[in-house]
């Protein structure tokens, strides 16, 4: 069900995972030869094999986690995992960039939109699991009145 506030925030979240296809976490002024994540001047999801496989997974999660409205408690097991995917793949993101950052030298990264997408991921996620939960626990209080 596409039109609930839980499915756009679903939705939100996979865009926001999928975005990160199109907008690097950071980019320097040249490209820096002796750093395994600059060598091309960007620090995106192509640089290392893991982080493109959690957000890819994180993302399709996020999807697949729309389509589970009928059975809401997969729903919220789904859309946790995809959550949890996410912020392993900022965090693997933060600590390859933390051990890439020595090889720079004098050469200063710019921070880009796709380091907040993350963020967003995990901001839209956490809203669309509230809205999960409650939709569960209306459905819980009339099944009580019957």
């Amino acid at each position: 069900m596409i039109q609930r506030i839980k499915s756009v925030f679903l939705l939100l979240a996979a865009a926001a995972a999928f975005g990160l296809f199109a907008l690097p976490f950071a980019s320097t002024d040249s490209a820096v030869q002796a750093s395994g994540l600059f060598a091309d001047a960007t620090y995106n999801l192509q640089d290392n094999i893991a982080l493109l496989i959690l957000f890819c997974l994180a993302g399709a999660l996020a999807l697949i986690s729309i389509f589970l409205f009928n059975n809401r408690k997969n729903q919220l097991l789904v859309g946790r995992l995809a959550i949890i995917a996410n912020v392993v793949g900022l965090v693997l993101a933060l600590i390859l960039f933390m051990q890439d950052f020595q090889n720079l030298g004098a050469v200063k990264p710019e921070d880009e939109l796709g380091l907040f997408l993350p963020i967003l991921f995990t901001i839209f996620g956490a809203l669309a699991l509230r809205y999960i939960s409650k939709d569960e626990k209306t459905v819980r209080s009339m099944d009580r009145l019957r």
